[in-house]
């Protein structure tokens, strides 16, 4: 089991930065690729962003690519997501989730484990 709790939502406004944290508990945190999730109203729940277990390997959506950066640090067992120049549709639930993956890989469906989510709603 992984417990996994996220920090650092809130509410701002366009175009200013904000910094998502999780932190993990449980079992080895380097056994698990980590992705950042957000679900919006009405709209589905995607993968925004997704770290390899050695943190070697991300994975980011078109929509922020350029804007938001995962990092993961093993021995303090926590991931970040760090957003820039957010965007009034960035506003969501953001969910910090843990998936048994390969060494190397950067999934974005399958996650075992999920944090309860953060909100970050940004003001336009």
């Amino acid at each position: 089991q992984v417990q996994l709790l996220e920090s650092g939502g809130g509410l701002v406004q366009a175009g200013v930065s904000l910094r998502l944290s999780c932190a993990a508990s449980g079992r080895t945190f380097s056994n698990y690729a980590m992705g950042w999730f957000r679900q919006a109203p009405g709209k589905e729940r995607e993968c925004v962003a997704a770290i390899s277990r050695s943190g070697g390997s991300t994975y980011y959506v078109d929509s922020v690519k350029g804007r938001f950066t995962i990092s993961r640090d093993n021995a303090k067992k926590t991931v970040n997501l760090q957003m820039n120049s957010l965007k009034p549709e960035d506003t969501a639930v953001y969910y910090c989730a843990a998936a048994t993956a390969k060494y190397g890989l950067t999934p974005t469906s399958g996650y075992d484990y999920w944090g309860q989510g953060t909100q970050v709603t940004v003001s336009s």
